[in-house]
């Protein structure tokens, strides 16, 4: 979920996360922790969109002695697909950034070992879809939509479009960019929201209206905004509309300069949105199986929890973790999203994306 939506912010995210892979593994190393002797290192595999404020994961390891690397593995899709490859010499402890269009396939092929969080009583029911086992911990939510340039449709005197309906109408042609079905989380989200909208009868015929409207594909989500989409900051993108989140508009407002505006410069079409939620997981055959249940209990926990909207631009996942005042005012609250049982998921996913290839992208 979650994820920069600007070259500045990209930037930023990228001296942090490398900051505080520094921080982290240097940071209590010499010093014995509660439970852990060794001051051991427990590693986190995640997707590069991945990002956590230093003095968080310092006071992690000063509960537990627990040092935490990093080890960014890419979009969410592929990350996924080497935690498959590698399940019988997992990478890490812990995988994080797995979501409900992915969940599936990790667990039918044995990638998590079973671990009931300290504290996951507390998680709402709705957002556990493995509570029987605990294979995998909810920690973050976050919608998959489509977002606006609002200038753009200012200039061009033109109703941003608000539904799935209104984006192969021909007033809207040539102006979306979509990431790829089969190598994208978010893509994936958005095929799934339009068979969810249009059913197995349906969803087919409206990736045909949406290619004869002119809907580009490019790879991820990086390319699409970052370099397709006109309302990134400092971006030379061409495309008004484009498929990100929900917690999107923030970021334009918070890493954009001068003082903070009315609105945000890009909007969400609240009509378009599929529910993602994020899940970590410990690993089977983890090194450290005991630091990584100890970063899963402090990924649900208050100080994480609280960190993740401005660091990642999700939703935190309990109750009562205190949303930051600018991801509520500029934000969108997406009340109706479109969802998906996961065993439905399970099922299709791989026969939906195969479809979907042989229709918009061959």
């Amino acid at each position: 979920m979650t994820r920069s939506s600007t070259r500045r912010l990209a930037a930023a995210l990228a001296l942090t996360v490398a900051s505080v892979t520094l921080t982290a593994c240097g940071g209590g190393g010499d010093s014995d922790g509660a439970g852990n002797p060794g001051g051991e290192q427990v590693t986190l595999v995640t997707h590069d969109s991945f990002n956590v404020s230093p003095e968080v994961l310092e006071r992690f390891t000063e509960e537990t002695g627990y040092r935490v690397q990093i080890l960014r593995a890419g979009d969410a899709g592929v990350m996924v697909n080497q935690a498959v490859l590698s399940k019988n010499n997992p990478q890490g402890d812990v995988l994080f950034g797995i979501d409900n269009t992915l969940l599936s396939r990790a667990l039918d092929e044995g990638v998590f070992a079973p671990y009931e969080a300290a504290g996951l009583e507390a998680i709402p029911e709705t957002y556990q879809l493995d509570a029987g086992e605990h294979r995998v911990t909810p920690v973050d939510t976050g919608d998959i939509c489509v977002n606006y340039d609002r200038t753009y449709f200012a200039e061009h005197d033109l109703a941003p479009p608000q539904t799935l309906d209104d984006l192969i109408d021909p007033a809207y042609r040539d102006l979306l960019v979509v990431q790829n079905a089969a190598t994208s989380s978010p893509g994936l989200g958005f095929l799934l929201g339009t068979v969810a909208a249009y059913g197995d009868d349906g969803w087919q015929e409206y990736w045909q209206a949406l290619r004869d409207n002119g809907v580009e594909v490019v790879d991820g989500w990086e390319q699409a905004y970052n370099e397709r989409f006109s309302g990134a900051a400092g971006g030379a993108g061409d495309r008004p509309l484009v498929v990100s989140y929900a917690s999107s508009p923030p970021v334009e407002v918070i890493y954009g300069e001068g003082e903070l505006p009315e609105e945000g410069p890009t909007g969400v079409s609240t009509g378009t949105c599929f529910r993602q939620i994020e899940f970590a997981g410990l690993l089977s055959g983890a090194g450290n199986p005991e630091g990584g249940q100890a970063l899963l209990d402090f990924l649900i926990g208050q100080d994480f929890q609280e960190d993740l909207p401005l660091q990642m631009f999700v939703n935190p996942v309990h109750p009562d973790a205190e949303l930051p005042e600018e991801f509520v005012t500029y934000g969108e609250r997406i009340e109706e999203p479109l969802t998906m049982e996961p065993q439905r998921i399970a099922e299709h996913r791989e026969s939906w994306v195969a479809a979907w290839t042989s229709l918009v992208i061959r």
